[in-house]
């Protein structure tokens, strides 16, 4: 039963950690259960967070600050290409899904458009599948960049707590597969859309993710703090794990509808590649912005090779890193 309803939380976006507990709670006690489950599992790490940001809002500039979350930022890639390779095994099924992971991975360097990015990966594989099943050819992955939408201004939009809430909420709303995919949105969202942060901000808020427990969502907290102070903070985190409140409840209804419609199965199918094809980009983000020299990609490829072997080894190899990064920078 456990297992089942673990895999019935991977059709809905949102981290799935936090809504299998979300789950777990409403089946043992409903909606009150949602909410103790929810705030039982959500709040320390979200508490973490926002005493975390604050010593960065505070000491982030300084140089040893720089060095430990350089040391962490390879380590951190190492740990998306240990979650795409563990996901990898489990959610893509079949060439085409593969051709839309490397695809959208490609794309997703180049195109802002996350979002569109999903839907077009979960419109190949529904659509190329259906042709194949009427024994017509299908090119599954073929995604034409020029059909995407292109890269918003670079025009600053002001912060307000509605702003904030209606990001995060967005967020929140489409960030299907491992909470690693998380980056890619705030990337989009948060540096070249609204310009609210720099892409060093971003990085560094993901980073220093990895040293709490908890979901990774959690980010949205230090970020929100970062633009609008603990209101923020609370806004941000408020909505980004309001989705997964919501859809958590009628999730055995949902698994019912996908289980006997094989395109809506075949869509979640390409949406998650298309997830994990955006992890990849997320590499990429933080090769391109944090690793000079060869010394961050033995780090990385180092992280990807112990968490193969040992999963659970990722907060021992994110303190290795700060320490590599103080003392060998």
């Amino acid at each position: 039963e456990f297992f089942a309803l673990f895999a019935a939380v991977q059709l809905i976006p949102g981290p799935s950690s936090t809504e299998l507990a979300l789950l777990l709670g409403y089946k043992r006690a409903g909606w009150r259960g949602l909410l103790v489950a929810g705030a039982c599992f959500i709040m320390p790490a979200a508490l973490l967070m926002l005493g975390l940001a604050a010593l960065y809002e505070h000491f982030g500039s300084l140089e040893i600050t720089q060095r430990l979350l350089r040391g962490v930022t390879p380590v951190v890639a190492g740990i998306v290409l240990w979650a795409v390779a563990d996901l990898g095994r489990r959610v893509v099924r079949g060439a085409d899904a593969f051709v839309v992971l490397l695809a959208v991975a490609v794309l997703a360097v180049f195109v802002n458009q996350p979002i569109a990015l999903l839907a077009a990966g979960g419109i190949a594989i529904a659509a190329g599948r259906r042709v194949r099943k009427r024994g017509a050819l299908a090119a599954a992955g073929a995604i034409d960049p020029r059909l995407l939408p292109t890269t918003a201004a670079a025009v600053a939009v002001p912060v307000s707590l509605l702003a904030v809430f209606a990001t995060f909420l967005k967020i929140g709303a489409v960030a299907f597969g491992s909470g690693y995919v998380l980056l890619v949105f705030l990337r989009s969202e948060l540096v070249l859309n609204l310009h609210w942060l720099s892409e060093r901000q971003v990085v560094d808020a993901v980073a220093i993710s990895q040293a709490t427990p908890g979901p990774v969502f959690t980010t949205a907290t230090f970020i929100g703090f970062l633009v609008a102070g603990v209101a923020g903070a609370a806004v941000a985190t408020a909505a980004i794990f309001l989705p997964g409140f919501l859809l958590v409840p009628p999730l055995e209804r949902l698994t019912r509808i996908v289980a006997t419609h094989p395109s809506l199965q075949d869509l979640l199918n390409g949406v998650n590649a298309a997830s994990l094809g955006l992890m990849l980009a997320v590499v990429v983000a933080l090769g391109r912005e944090s690793f000079t020299g060869i010394e961050p990609v033995v780090a990385a490829l180092v992280t990807l090779l112990v968490l193969l072997r040992f999963p659970l080894a990722a907060p021992l190899l994110v303190a290795a890193g700060a320490i590599a990064g103080a003392f060998l920078s």
